[in-house]
């Protein structure tokens, strides 16, 4: 069984973003070489998330909205006293940071509207990371 590893590194521009990685994600499995497997996408954060879905601007307000909705940025968290990111927090923790998706015949298995996104919860940031395993044969 074939490894490859590889880590994306992400600057985002706003407090609540989507970025789509979906590109890069489909050039690290081809350059694995991997067949038939899996493709884990993991955002090693507490304050981000990866999702998938449609990329149309519309829907990605609508879902920075809903994100928004959820979490509660202006609420008084108790975790704001110390970091004042609490809402940023529990949108990870509902959302989740991780993916995993089928390769099979050398490609991701995803709908034709399934995009990957990187979801900024607590931006601008520098620097974020992504890592990118893909295991299989």
């Amino acid at each position: 069984m074939k490894v490859y590893f590889r880590e994306l590194k992400l600057s985002t521009t706003e407090k609540l973003q989507l970025v789509d990685i979906t590109r890069q994600v489909e050039e690290i499995v081809k350059e694995s070489g991997v067949v038939n497997g899996v493709c884990l996408i993991f955002a090693p954060h507490a304050t981000a998330a990866i999702i998938m879905n449609e990329r149309e601007s519309g829907l990605i307000q609508d879902i920075l909205t809903k994100v928004k909705e959820l979490t509660e940025p202006e609420r008084s968290w108790k975790h704001n006293l110390i970091d004042d990111n609490a809402h940023a927090h529990i949108g990870s923790v509902l959302l989740g940071s991780d993916k995993a998706l089928p390769i099979r015949n050398g490609k991701l298995v995803r709908g034709v509207w399934q995009n990957i996104f990187l979801l900024e919860l607590d931006g601008p940031r520098m620097e974020r990371t992504v890592v990118v395993e893909v295991l299989g044969e």
